[in-house]
């Protein structure tokens, strides 16, 4: 759902909160009137219009505020979710690796949330206020020009100078507890997360220390926030009483009678109420404009695709043509040629920093190389549809997001119309469905850090990489985070199915189950041929063979193990 679809929303949230807020001045306005008037003991009929009419606004208003709530909703998290695609394609298409890394993607994904916040409590309570405030301003000037006037001072009062004042005060503030926020964030993982290696190191209660001073320092800058809100709040009500007052005195003074004086001083009392929330909305901008910020930066840097509209082949091979990648100054890949016909198994090797994630990069259309050609089939990938590549060629990467919601929403997510029996499918091939199946909530378990480890959020990313059943399969260590036997085992299951594999991992053993192992040096090919011909080679494959032998206690036999 593009985010413009839902301006109607906004615009129906808008109106209904308005409608319910002048519901409110109209009843207050309507019960001042007829409370005064009945004072003069008039005839029934000469009340009757007024006592329909409070009951009618009193029923409006809450109908409305309730039409409010959930149009304002609504639009707020369909914009959320536009959001929230285009920034994880702005991150999944941006050429800076930071900006692909997983800790960056969580922080994205909170500033995404910021939204939310900036539509329902910024912008939307200001627009209500704003229009409820001018029709209370017009009421009070047909009444009384004198008093109107009045009115609208205390309504500039509140509506424009608290919220100076409260964004003014509020925005150094801000900053300073996002970043004290940050500090305990990033600090208080190294103390849970890290645990086991402080513990070793006799390094436990310095970091201790220094989480617990950025607790300290955040919960002192939040209670400061706390004071300058409540003194806003305080200011505003001083506001709201001088002004109805200054109304009463004003009405007096030109002579108008009890019941022109008793509106009027009633209406603006719940005129200024109306528009004291500009004040709260003017603070928060300030607490949420930093993310929004970060999320609009991401969202006018990211690279857009310049790709063509030809179709991808139902099974498409895919070729490097001297291809090369650089980031600034640093080559990732330089010259490098790969043919990777359909249905190929291949496992790109070799150490860390060797290009690999790069070379997955390029072939899945995420990283754009700097000279050199990317075939899909017999098209250039730059001249087929995005769309299209998008479905051809799909696989599980490093960086890849776990998201704060169930178990199968997460697997799903690469296709959100598959059926139970194809999620779990896609579950029993990553190896997870027993240990899913097996929790008490079952499918429906959070997917959240503490309950996942390592090796199961990578098997749940691969069963998200597998439910998407493209015809080529790009896995960036799958395996990474589980024991020896179970990554073995899942990896030759991998290597032994139907889609074009391409396959970076450090873990060397099973891939005699390859049909070519490419070994990566400084961005270039430095060997490439099947496992069995490498390791009998001398070069940089054996050395990494038998490098691993001597970790994993293998017998001399290069071969076994």
């Amino acid at each position: 759902m593009n985010g413009r679809k839902a301006l109607p929303g906004l615009a129906g949230a808008v109106a209904a909160g308005t409608g319910a807020e002048l519901c409110a001045v109209a009843l207050t306005a309507s019960a001042a009137w007829l409370i005064a008037r009945a004072a003069g003991q008039p005839p029934l009929s000469a009340l009757a219009l007024a006592i329909v009419g409070v009951r009618a606004f009193a029923l409006f208003r809450g109908a409305l505020r309730y039409t409010e709530r959930l149009t304002g909703h609504d639009a707020a998290l369909r914009v959320l979710a536009d959001r929230r695609v285009r920034v994880y394609e702005a991150l999944r298409l941006s050429r800076h690796a930071r900006l692909r890394d997983a800790d960056v993607v969580r922080r994205m994904v909170a500033d995404v949330e910021s939204v939310q916040d900036l539509l329902l409590r910024c912008l939307l309570p200001a627009a209500v206020a704003w229009i409820v405030g001018s029709g209370a301003v017009a009421l009070g000037v047909s009444l009384l020009p004198a008093a109107g006037a009045v009115l609208a001072g205390g309504v500039l009062a509140a509506g424009l100078g608290l919220p100076v004042l409260a964004g003014l005060v509020s925005r150094a503030g801000a900053r300073r507890t996002a970043s004290a926020r940050a500090d305990l964030a990033v600090h208080g993982l190294d103390v849970t997360e890290g645990a086991a290696d402080l513990a070793a190191f006799g390094a436990t209660g310095r970091f201790v220390a220094r989480a617990r001073a950025d607790a300290l320092r955040l919960e002192w800058l939040e209670r400061r926030s706390a004071a300058v809100e409540a003194a806003v709040n305080a200011l505003g009500t001083a506001v709201q009483g001088l002004t109805a007052a200054a109304v009463l005195w004003t009405a007096q003074r030109h002579g108008a009678g009890v019941v022109p004086a008793t509106v009027l001083t009633l209406t603006a009392l719940v005129a200024i109420e109306a528009v004291l929330p500009v004040a709260d909305a003017a603070r928060r901008f300030a607490e949420v404009r930093p993310a929004a910020r970060r999320v609009a930066d991401l969202l006018s840097a990211a690279p857009a695709p310049s790709r063509g509209t030809r179709p991808v082949p139902p099974c498409p091979g895919i070729e490097l043509v001297r291809v090369g990648v650089a980031y600034g100054s640093a080559v990732a890949l330089e010259d490098v040629d790969l043919r990777i016909p359909a249905g190929r198994k291949v496992a790109i090797v070799g150490a860390s920093g060797a290009g690999k994630s790069t070379l997955l990069g390029v072939l899945s259309g995420e990283v754009r190389p700097r000279h050199g050609a990317v075939l899909l089939g017999d098209a250039s990938l730059d001249a087929c549809d995005p769309a299209g590549v998008r479905a051809a060629v799909r696989g599980l990467t490093q960086d890849a997001h776990v998201f704060a919601t169930s178990l199968r929403a997460n697997i799903a997510l690469a296709r959100p119309d598959a059926s139970d029996a194809e999620v779990a499918e896609a579950a029993r091939r990553a190896g997870l469905l027993e240990w899913i199946t097996a929790l008490p909530a079952g499918w429906d378990t959070p997917a959240d850090r503490d309950r996942l480890s390592g090796g199961q959020r990578q098997r749940l990313l691969l069963a998200r990489a597998l439910l998407a059943d493209p015809p080529v399969l790009l896995l960036d260590e799958p395996t990474e985070g589980l024991d020896l036997a179970t990554a073995d085992t899942l990896v030759a299951s991998l290597l032994g199915g139907e889609h074009t594999v391409v396959l970076v991992t450090h873990r060397l053993a099973p891939l005699a189950a390859a049909d070519e192992v490419v070994v990566l040096e400084g961005g270039r090919v430095a060997q490439h041929g099947p496992h069995d011909e490498l390791v009998g080679t001398p070069g940089p494959y054996r050395d990494l063979w038998e490098a691993e032998r001597l970790r994993s206690g293998y017998s001399a036999d290069v071969k076994t193990w």
